[in-house]
């Protein structure tokens, strides 16, 4: 008697099975294509027919932005000024204390203290953006303002900055330390091998080698600190300003500002007719920050690409 087994016979239902594994996986990719398609022809649309009423120099070179009050006029400069500026600040406090922090959870952390930091780290991760707005309010600001020489309106970019640099730390920091854990130890002991010390190896061979995933994780931060809404809508306020002059860069930490998430927020909540220029203005805006945060995410991957170690 054989003892063979047969590998070429019919696997009945199990076939069916994989294959409504299959269709199901495919449902599911398709609506995440077909979401994201849909989101970008809402966005065009109404943009298209804005941009019929207002030039596109008004628009994309404007340096006012004032939909509801006659004159109206609708430059996104200053809101996107707003969005870099909070972005900018942001990203001065969690692109450092991020990196550091995956530094030292990859590379100097015990297995006891890494189960205990990371997982409260990422806490920050989850309190409801809304919590970071009126903390920032109600806390962050006049704690600042007690600086003596600073002077802070109640709604200003630094604070709204300071917050959303803390809130997207877990962000940095979680991305940045899995692209350190990937270094094989391999490189880590040839190092060693050759006398470097424990912070030799950690800055000049670990950072290097991860330096994809660590730029990827900073790029991703940012594209969650340009879509952010709530923080800059409780914190940062609502008047759209762009500076004259190269001095008023500074200052414009230091009072109140607008960014494009913000304008979108005071477009949609506010009276305005549906069907008027300053309402579709509204999705102008949307499809602009949709843009920049496509052409960030894009530099990601390419920085990604450029930089990956293969260690195969």
């Amino acid at each position: 008697m054989s003892n063979t087994t047969d590998l070429t016979g019919d696997r009945g239902f199990q076939d069916i099975r994989e294959s409504m594994y299959t269709v199901v996986f495919f449902l599911c990719a398709a609506v995440s294509v077909i979401t994201t398609a849909g989101i970008i022809v809402a966005l065009i649309l109404p943009t298209i027919t804005f941009l019929g009423e207002v030039p596109m120099s008004e628009f994309f070179l404007g340096t006012q932005f004032s939909p509801a009050i006659q004159p109206t006029v609708f430059g996104v400069l200053p809101l996107a000024f707003g969005t870099l500026l909070i972005t900018f600040g942001a990203a001065m406090v969690a692109i450092p204390i991020g990196t550091l922090t995956a530094l030292y959870l990859s590379e100097y952390a015990s297995e006891s203290r890494r189960a205990v930091l990371k997982p409260l780290l990422e806490i920050l991760a989850g309190v409801p953006t809304v919590v970071y707005g009126y903390f920032a309010l109600v806390y962050v600001t006049p704690l600042l303002d007690a600086i003596p020489g600073l002077e802070l309106g109640t709604f200003n970019a630094l604070s709204a900055s300071l917050v959303m640099g803390i809130m997207i730390i877990p962000m940095v920091s979680s991305i940045s330390e899995d692209s350190m854990n990937a270094v094989p130890d391999s490189v880590r002991n040839a190092a060693y091998g050759l006398g470097a010390t424990k912070y030799d190896v950690s800055v000049g061979v670990v950072v290097p080698s991860a330096l994809s995933g660590i730029a990827s994780s900073f790029i991703l931060a940012l594209s969650r600190a340009i879509g952010e809404t709530m923080i800059v809508v409780v914190a940062a306020g609502q008047t759209a300003r762009f500076p004259e002059t190269t001095s008023g860069l500074l200052n414009s930490f230091f009072v109140s500002t607008q960014t494009m998430t913000s304008a979108m927020v005071q477009l949609g909540t506010s009276d305005l007719a549906g069907g008027t220029t300053a309402y579709r203005a509204l999705f102008a805006i949307g499809l602009t920050l949709f843009v920049m945060t496509l052409v960030l995410n894009l530099v990601s991957d390419a920085i990604a690409a450029r930089f990956r170690e293969d260690y195969d």
